[in-house]
């Protein structure tokens, strides 16, 4: 593809860009975010899960020409239709919108929205025909139109505080300065009256001061219940470009209210840390009464002195990093800030850094006699929720603002006397886990390769001694069996050196490597036998060793290389060995299950119902039920279904609507969840912690359930139920049920066996569930921070959260669910390479090791609970992503943290990869899903879910489902070669590629402790930048073509490939989502009182340090998803989205 030259505008162009509410995929919106700046416009990004009215606020308040969005997750008519309503009822609809959502948006869903008014949808097809930079000159082209050109009235507004009014004003004084003379002098004539206070806050880039304005607005808006506070965030323009990205608003959570105004300016100019047309936009803001200004520089370094000329009261905001103390002689600020934030107080050297600046400040203003702890300066942790820094420098300043300016702002804010303190995930002393690990690895690989040239100079010798002795040499635990060896007297001193060699070289053995070599041929024997013989906890299993195909060959299920030399059965011994052994490079187990193959059935769509239906559909026949769960956005975000159209389009759309522990019940029911042949996987994150309070509660009432049937006591409960109800509406499966669902769990629906069953049977019956049931939760919230985006908490906070889960699963012994499957995927579904997949995965695992040992948890019983989830893509290095990941834990585990073989265990599930199903020839993807399937299968995946070829497009239909099952069963069981378990073991290019990755994945281990471990890295958003460049590299070669892809990019159909509308569209109904809505209101109605006081409970258990999820298994038996997410917030903070 051509190379095409970025438009240039004719105005300046301001577009507003976001993803859509609940909706985590933002590789696209950056791609093209960044595209549309470098194409010389001011951009303000928002980032991802942005509701229709943040993104209309923000587009009015920044008087942006066009809104440009991107929408993965369904629901796209009714976000695009609203967003385009309350644009007109606010008087906006000038602006422009447009929209891509890939192959989720339908080419008539397309039709039908630009009908509508939206002005334009992209689809798959026009980025293929037009480029990514064809597609932005569109965009920008039918943006660019002048703002702010005339007046009409807008002045008189502002006392009215309309949005659109102060920033029409504000623009036109920035782009068309003679047609606002007159404004602005009509303006500075009102403001002479006005005493409205301005703080100024300046600092150096990447200090931190967008968070910190944010928990100052936060604080301000709870300190003063009726005042209103107006924001100026000013960023630095592009020389060459004359873009900007308007960043600020992306790490605000607080100032989406009717009482807060935001502008946004660029610098328009080189060098500088203002616009020049700041003070105007003061003065509009100060004509708009409001009663505090804040204006926020971009901070471009030492001398930021320029703010002081438009601020009452200066902050100036910076981090310990400053270098040696000198360097604060040169800050000019020093001079002259009415109070100093040291942010990101938790960075080493801090506190030193607080006495430097505190001497500094003394030299500079000659306060000699002042005591240091009054002096204007402080520690500040701004991206810790509730920091006590925060809340002191917060008072400090009101205080300041309100004797400087004598203004009505007196604060009533209540502050301790704590300093700034880092709630720590990881120790400081252990920051540099990552590479130990990675020493640790190369270390044992070093010792193998040193081992096994032992071995394999004993095995010279033992060959000369048998050559000599013209006899093979017996061996045992000591050595050579010398009675073993006859020969003549020719011989005998030759012989006497050999054995004193042998003995000699064996002393530099180690005895467990000596046994594995004289093991060996028992070993090979055990596999030749008809029957293997081992152990699973306890329990004697037999497996068959060998298959019989229809040539009536017997195929081994597991093959030994045919190695005589020590030093060869050694190093395969100790870097391959077989399935079962340490280091488990070809599988966790000697042999895998038989009954039980590692489909997983994968479902999520429409109401409870619906899923439970397609469960059954899917699993009907099936020995294992292994069931896998997707939720939609509204769940994925700890939300409740509603009547508003961006929440309401999303209710049910690409995932099940799940609210409450009746859903739970209903989605699950007829499926024994206590059985050993039933697991579950639950696809969730942010609210995983009340999800599983969900799925444990309808197991336990399952449990409850039988109970009851089993001592007759139906009648009796049923009148239980009715005393309760008192003829309220009670909770219902709505519609028949399924072939195979025989009513289990619903008994019990809008009850739990606690208010039915007495106590001490209820607790016995709870104890048991809990110890039984078998499942996973994604639950995996490092991963979220650095690609999915489904945080919703503050990452300290749901880190806190999965602690306590895992602490939990510790006491109840619930040994059969995994706490957490640490995702991959989602990091692969974001861009990155196998290789920074699987980096970051095993980072992020090792991350959470540490973390739970800091809790004291013990890892032999924690490691169990941990489980891992990746994406197979077609590149080479997914044919090794399982064996490698398995080889570098298990080293680690035994090792590093001296963990018992069964914490030592990789267990992964992995899915085949949505990023390679494409909306063109989509019968092209099970192609591609056979291929990832076949390298998941020869890897020995502990389970796999293979996509269906129409998911680039639509939830899959029953059709497509069934084709993705067939493609996993079509290899376990016709597949010859599938008939041997460890099918890669042996290859060259196997061991090559094992080496090759485990050494990259070990190097960026050490990348990752240069920037202070996985959490320090997140800081810097190194894992996201690195995705996202990732991310771009691929679109980039795929537009080019230089990476080929059948049916997308060559190959083409003689229609050209355009993108396919499948036969059949699911889509949650009107219905569905009507009954999800009245079933939480019902919910709420029916538990008020209750809820509330449970939700205090479990507010007061966090606030003292008591384990939340302990509570939370109480609270889910009452409250709906969205009330116990909105009542976290208060106590442990909402998730701050990055760049």
């Amino acid at each position: 593809m051509q190379q095409q030259t970025p438009y240039t505008p004719q105005n300046k162009v301001r577009i507003v860009t976001a993803a859509s509410l609940f909706d985590g995929h933002d590789a696209a919106i950056n791609i093209m975010r960044r595209i549309i700046q470098s194409t010389g416009v001011e951009v303000i990004h928002l980032g991802h899960d942005r509701s229709v009215e943040e993104v209309v606020n923000t587009a009015i308040q920044e008087d942006a020409n066009a809104i440009a969005m991107t929408s993965y997750q369904g629901g796209h008519n009714e976000y695009f239709k609203y967003m385009y309503d309350l644009l007109q009822e606010k008087g906006a609809g000038h602006i422009k919108i447009f929209g891509g959502g890939g192959g989720v948006i339908l080419p008539s869903e397309i039709k039908e929205l630009m009908e509508y008014g939206i002005t334009r949808i992209y689809s798959p097809d026009d980025g293929r025909e037009m480029g990514l930079q064809g597609m932005i000159n569109d965009l920008v082209k039918t943006s660019d139109f002048p703002i702010g050109n005339t007046l009409n009235g807008e002045v008189k507004k502002l006392s009215t505080k309309e949005p659109g009014a102060i920033a029409r004003v504000i623009s036109s004084a920035e782009n068309f300065p003679e047609v606002a003379k007159e404004a602005m002098e009509t303006i500075h004539k009102k403001n002479k009256t006005l005493k409205t206070p301005v703080l100024g806050i300046t600092g150096t880039g990447g200090a931190g001061k967008s968070s910190l304005v944010d928990e100052l607005v936060r604080r301000f808006l709870l300190d003063f219940p009726e005042k209103t506070i107006g924001l100026i965030s000013v960023d630095p323009s592009k020389r060459k470009t004359g873009g900007a990205l308007l960043g600020d608003r992306i790490r605000m959570n607080a100032i989406n209210s009717p009482r807060v105004y935001m502008r946004s300016l660029a610098t328009r100019q080189s060098n500088l840390a203002l616009s020049k047309y700041v003070s105007e936009a003061i003065e509009v803001i100060k004509a708009a009464e409001y009663d505090l200004i804040i204006l926020e520089t971009s901070g471009i370094g030492q001398s930021d002195t320029e703010i002081l000329e438009h601020s009452d009261v200066s902050l100036y905001v910076m981090t310990p990093e400053f270098g040696a103390a000198t360097q604060l002689e040169k800050i000019d600020m020093l001079d002259f800030a009415d109070l100093v934030a040291i942010n990101k107080f938790d960075k080493r050297g801090a506190k030193d850094a607080l006495r430097d600046v505190k001497k500094q400040y003394m030299r500079n203003h000659q306060l000699w006699d002042t005591p240091q702890d009054e002096l204007p300066i402080f520690g500040t942790i701004a991206s810790q929720f509730n920091d006590p820094g925060m809340n002191t420098l917060y008072k400090a300043i009101m205080d300041q603002l309100a004797s400087k300016t004598d203004t009505d702002l007196k604060s009533t804010f209540e502050i301790s006397n704590e300093m700034s303190e880092k709630i720590f995930v990881i120790p400081p002393a252990r920051t540099r886990y990552l590479s130990e690990i990675s020493e640790n690895n190369r270390a044992y690989d070093k010792t193998a390769a040193e081992q096994a040239e032992v071995a394999q100079k004993l095995y010279g010798i033992f060959k000369t001694i048998e050559t000599v002795s013209g006899a093979t040499p017996q061996i045992d635990k000591g050595g050579i069996v010398s009675e073993s060896i006859e020969t003549s007297e020719n011989n005998k001193e030759l012989l006497k050196l050999l054995l004193a060699e042998f003995d000699s070289t064996k002393m530099d053995l180690d005895p467990y490597n000596w046994e594995v070599v004289t093991s060996w041929d028992e070993k090979v024997n055990k596999y030749k036998n008809p029957i293997y013989t081992f152990k699973v906890r306890d329990k004697e299993i037999k497996i068959e060793t060998h298959t019989e195909s229809l040539s009536h060959t017997q195929i081994p299920k597991v093959a030994l290389p045919k190695y005589q030399a020590w030093g060869d059965i050694l190093r395969w011994c100790l870097q391959e060995n077989v399935p079962g052994e340490f280091p488990y490079a070809s599988g966790l187990y000697p042999f895998k299950r038989t009954g039980e193959d590692p489909t997983r059935m994968f479902a999520g769509e429409g109401g409870p119902e619906r899923t439970n239906r397609r469960f059954h559909y899917v699993s009907l026949g099936m020995p294992a039920k292994r069931l896998s769960t997707a939720f939609d956005s509204v769940t994925l975000y700890g939300n409740d279904p509603g009547h508003r159209p961006d929440i309401y389009g999303k209710i049910g759309n690409a995932g099940v609507s799940i609210c409450c522990l009746d859903d739970a019940k209903k989605l699950y029911s007829g499926f024994d969840l206590s059985h050993p042949m039933t697991s579950v996987s639950m696809t969730i994150n942010g609210p995983a912690p009340m999800l599983l309070g969900f799925f444990m509660n309808a197991a336990i009432d399952q449990n409850c359930e039988k109970y009851i049937r089993e001592n007759e006591m139906e009648d009796e409960i049923e009148n239980r139920i009715a005393d309760i109800y008192e003829g309220k509406k009670r909770p219902n499966y709505q519609g028949e049920l399924p072939e195979g669902n025989n009513g289990l769990g619903l008994m019990l629906l809008g009850v739990t066996g606690d208010q039915v069953l007495p106590r001490d049977v209820y607790e016995k019956i709870k104890a048991e569930t809990l110890k039984q049931v078998r499942g996973t939760v994604q639950a995996d919230i490092l991963k979220e921070d650095q690609a999915q985006n489904t945080c919703i908490f503050s990452t300290e906070f749901a880190l806190r959260l999965m602690g306590d889960v895992q602490e939990y699963f510790i006491e109840q012994q619930v040994r059969n669910f995994y706490s957490v499957s640490i995702s991959g995927y989602h990091i692969a579904e974001a861009g990155a390479n196998p290789i920074t997949q699987l980096a970051f995965t095993l980072a992020n695992g090792f991350t959470y090791v540490e973390y739970y040992l800091s809790r004291g948890m013990d890892i032999d019983k924690f490691g169990p609970n941990l489980s891992f989830f990746f994406s197979n893509g077609i590149d080479p290095e997914y044919s090794v992503i399982g064996r490698v990941a398995r080889k570098i834990w298990a080293k680690a585990l035994k090792h590093k943290y001296s963990a018992n073989p069964r914490a030592q265990m990789l267990k992964y599930h992995i899915q085949t990869s949505g990023r390679s199903l494409h909306a063109q020839e989509i019968d092209f993807n099970d192609i591609r899903t056979t291929l990832q399937a076949l390298y998941a299968i020869y890897d020995n995946c502990n389970s796999l879910h293979t996509n269906a070829y129409d998911e680039a497009i639509t939830t899959p239909t029953e059709e497509s489902v069934r084709r993705a099952m067939a493609i996993q069963l079509i290899i376990n069981k016709e597949l010859g070669l599938a008939k041997n378990e460890n099918p890669i073991q042996g290859s060259f290019i196997i061991e090559e590629l094992t080496d090759l990755v485990e050494e990259a994945v070990l190097q960026e281990f050490d990348r990752l402790t240069e920037r202070g471990g996985v959490l320090g890295a997140m800081e810097t958003m190194y894992q996201r930048s690195k995705i996202q460049e990732e991310s771009l590299y691929y679109e980039t070669l795929k537009h080019t073509g230089e990476f080929p892809i059948i049916g997308v990019n060559t190959f083409l159909s003689s229609k050209g490939s355009p993108t396919v509308q499948p036969a059949e569209v699911i889509r949650a109904t009107e219905e569905e989502k009507k009954y999800q809505i009245e079933v939480v209101e019902n919910l709420n109605e029916r538990n008020e009182e209750k809820v509330s006081e449970l939700l205090k409970e479990l507010q007061q258990k966090s606030i003292d340090n008591d384990n939340i999820f302990e509570a939370l298994m109480e609270v889910c038996k009452y409250a709906s998803l969205g009330q116990i997410t909105y009542s976290l917030f208060e106590v442990g903070g909402q998730y701050r989205r990055n760049m």
